[in-house]
């Protein structure tokens, strides 16, 4: 008995390295590789690639329109996320099933498809809305308003599915509580519930954040052929590169990888461990 114990044992064990040196494997061939090539074709000739991206004011300007891009679109898609959150585990109400296969549609259809949709929808010339707003002097297509709104839909899951499992498993009797304790509806929120999903928030924001530096295929639909003015960088990267300016492709690549790493670094530090949280007070008798 003790042979054939030891012989599982030592079985499980062999599996388990396996399934280690596969999974390892897989990440190294998927991520780590493509990655260390891009870091390698960026710092060939040292440091001359990067200092030429960032001194090219297309660049610059792909970089920044990035960022404001990706900031508006997280800070929209937080207030909405949470609150279809509370809607969605707080309230009954009819086609609340609907609704949340709605919100994973963005998961399961191409961006290239919702930049078309878009365009069908407010294009200047022949969209249902877009030539009213563009009488008006609003433009949504071909301009910074429909790439926040393509970004906005594309990363629109990643918070109110980091905050829905929080909130159920939460629960709802210490808002009850609160309530019967006449706090109102906002003091319940900001005291009860917000500091119970704050991680799940935060994860959320920086999923969605990273999603927004790289989205390429809705963004491309509705900028069109605009260079310069509403290119962000992903579409800079592709231009540059089939105009064979390979170093500048290299660079912004890089530069975008290297803050998608940096916020689930940043994430990784700042978020509390288990055993960090403080015992609870225990009441004198």
């Amino acid at each position: 008995m003790a042979s054939a114990s030891s012989a599982v044992g030592n079985r499980s064990r062999v599996v388990t390295w396996l399934l280690r040196l596969v999974v390892v494997g897989y990440l190294v061939m998927l991520v780590a590789w493509p990655t260390g090539l891009i870091a390698q074709n960026t710092f060939a000739d040292g440091l001359g690639g990067m200092r030429r991206a960032l001194g090219d004011p297309d660049v610059t300007h792909a970089l920044w329109l990035t960022v404001r891009v990706a900031v508006v679109a997280v800070a929209i898609n937080l207030v909405f996320g949470v609150g279809m959150s509370l809607l969605l585990v707080r309230y009954d109400f009819p086609g609340k099933r609907a609704l949340s296969a709605l919100i994973d549609l963005p998961l399961s259809v191409s961006p290239v498809v919702v930049g078309l949709a878009l365009v069908l929808v407010y294009n200047p010339r022949y969209g249902w809305f877009g030539e009213g707003l563009h009488d008006r002097g609003i433009d949504v297509v071909f301009a910074t308003p429909g790439i926040v709104m393509a970004t906005c839909f594309v990363v629109l899951p990643l918070i109110i599915r980091e905050v829905v499992p929080v909130l159920e498993e939460l629960g709802d009797d210490q808002e009850q509580a609160a309530r019967s304790l006449g706090a109102n509806g906002v003091q319940t929120f900001w005291r009860v519930t917000l500091p119970g999903i704050r991680w799940a928030i935060v994860y959320g924001v920086v999923l969605s954040l990273a999603r927004s530096l790289g989205e390429f295929g809705a963004v491309k639909i509705v900028a069109g052929r605009s260079i310069g003015n509403m290119e962000t960088a992903t579409l800079l990267v592709q231009r540059e590169y089939q105009n064979f300016h390979e170093d500048v492709a290299y660079s912004v690549s890089l530069l975008l990888v290297v803050a998608s790493v940096l916020c689930l670094v940043v994430v990784a530090i700042l978020r509390p461990s288990e055993g960090s949280h403080p015992e609870p007070i225990k009441e004198k008798k």
